[in-house]
């Protein structure tokens, strides 16, 4: 037999993306943009993610998204679990106040319940597990342009003042930084979409440089401010749990909850990945404009709570692919391809 070079379990997921975030945040502490050179951050920030929900919107089909429609029961799971379940969660930790989790750490908390699931993750952990991936794609579409209006909305009736404050204005910035640029995009797909189909790897590079950005703007007028000298070790130990918490619930409630639901196998997979995650590229732009000068500390719980639910949804993503592997739950492998096909005509074969 011949030796091989030892490496790290399979289940065990590195992503050199979370250490590029780790060092975004480092070089933010030790060199934090201020003066002149905070608005030059912020803008190229705020363009990055225009950016990105642009490509977005050149991406998606407009007939993949009719063909979406179809599955409406299963946008709209996906839609209670992100608006309903989980702010109605984000609500019962207020419990935790002031003994587990400081006022400002829970707003962050309570934030990131309100905000949509990820497009990206949510169609790559489906595709791993064998599910529906045309679902998955619609899904995390749906549920990034509901959140343009239903996540400053809800932030407003929920966080109210603590959140820096809701107004009219503060949804426009936000309808004309996501909505307009993805709209735009839509209309424009017949001369880029082909472009981005030859070129998969721009909107990979687009949306994780847009995050980046967002994130050192972010840290940078935090580390200017002194926010970060209120959070102590404790606290986020406390808060790491707390969210170890709020996402086990939410990765039970889509797998058994869609289960109850009468939704098969092929589905049951994109309700739970696209319903149970957060997305950091429409988060972080909303959390600077409804939060301010508190928006380092804000999206703090929501930076956490996206490195937790790759690295989780990672090794569940893996088992659920072997577990639909063939020879093991034949039935429900058969029932995932014949949803696949349903839910895109235009699919011949899974991949």
């Amino acid at each position: 037999m011949s030796r091989r070079t030892p490496k790290l379990p399979s289940w065990l997921p590195v992503d050199p993306y979370i250490l590029a975030l780790l060092g975004t945040v480092g070089i933010a502490a030790l060199l934090p943009a201020s003066g002149p050179a905070a608005h030059v951050a912020s803008g190229a920030s705020t363009g990055a993610v225009a950016l990105l929900f642009f490509l977005y919107g050149a991406r998606l089909s407009t007939r993949e998204a009719m063909d979406g429609l179809r599955h409406w029961r299963l946008h709209l799971t996906v839609l209670a679990c992100t608006f309903v379940a989980f702010p109605l969660l984000g609500l019962a930790a207020k419990g935790l106040v002031p003994f587990v989790l400081t006022p400002d750490l829970y707003n962050g908390l309570l934030f990131l319940c309100l905000v949509p699931s990820t497009i990206q993750s949510s169609i790559a952990f489906t595709s791993i597990a064998r599910g529906n991936v045309p679902a998955a794609i619609c899904a995390g579409s749906f549920s990034s342009i509901a959140g343009i209006l239903f996540t400053p909305l809800l932030a407003a009736g929920l966080l109210g003042n603590s959140g820096g404050g809701f107004s009219a204005d503060s949804l426009l910035k936000i309808v004309l930084q996501l909505l307009v640029p993805f709209l735009a995009g839509q209309f424009l797909r017949r001369w880029v979409g082909g472009f981005l189909v030859r070129n998969k790897k721009v909107l990979s590079y687009v949306d994780r440089g847009s995050i980046l950005l967002v994130v050192y703007s972010a840290f940078s007028e935090g580390m200017v401010r002194g926010i970060w000298h209120q959070v102590s070790a404790a606290r986020l130990g406390a808060l790491l749990a707390v969210e170890a918490v709020l996402l086990a619930a939410m990765l039970a409630l889509t797998w058994y909850g869609a289960k109850r639901l009468g939704f098969g196998r092929g589905d049951r997979i994109a309700i739970q990945f696209a319903g149970s995650k957060k997305s950091l590229a429409a988060g972080l732009p909303m959390a600077s404009v409804l939060f301010g000068p508190q928006a380092s500390l804000a999206v703090l719980p929501l930076m956490l709570f996206h490195q937790m639910q790759l690295m989780v949804c990672a090794v569940i993503a893996k088992r659920r692919a072997r577990d639909g592997a063939p020879g093991h739950q034949r039935d429900d492998q058969e029932t995932s391809v014949a949803e696949l096909a349903q839910a895109s005509p235009r699919v011949s074969r899974p991949t």
